[in-house]
């Protein structure tokens, strides 16, 4: 986190290469949490249902507990260590306006919400909240992607920080 503390961060050469490749592979894992995320769980209310539920016309044995219990744990840490990197650069970058307060608040929010969602979904059987969960899903991945090409595009292009 010593780019809080650097006045200019793209006179200093090292730290820009640090922050350019850290907000790259942050790129990169959004999308391609996307994809696993798909293929792991699933992204229409019917692949989820099958996958936390089963289905026994087709033989499909329901997600086991702690297998669901890892998914969440993966999904938690991930998820924290990305946005609040994400989000320490995206503020500093920004030089925390309102805007970009809100964009923290509204991608964390969503994140959280999405976590607690699919928790309730298999815990309590609420399969009523699947489209909530791929709304903030979906959610949570725009607002993060979005900080992540604004914090490059301020990093490389833009006149000033």
């Amino acid at each position: 986190m010593r780019f809080t503390l650097i006045k200019d961060i793209r006179k200093d050469n090292s730290m820009s290469s640090i922050l350019n490749a850290l907000l790259l592979f942050t790129f990169i894992y959004l999308i391609s949490d996307l994809f696993v995320s798909s293929t792991t769980i699933g992204f229409s209310n019917l692949e989820i249902q099958t996958t936390l539920y089963g289905n026994e016309e087709e033989f499909l044995e329901p997600i086991t507990l702690s297998s669901f219990l890892e998914y969440i744990h993966t999904k938690i840490f991930f998820m924290m260590m990305t946005l609040l990197t994400l989000s320490a650069v995206y503020l500093r970058l920004m030089k925390a306006t309102s805007l970009a307060i809100y964009m923290v608040n509204i991608v964390m929010l969503s994140a959280l919400v999405t976590i607690i969602t699919l928790s309730i979904i298999f815990f309590l059987h609420y399969s009523s909240l699947l489209n909530l969960y791929i709304l903030f899903f979906i959610l949570w991945h725009i607002f993060a992607l979005y900080m992540t090409l604004h914090s490059l595009w301020k990093l490389n292009y833009a006149t000033s920080l």
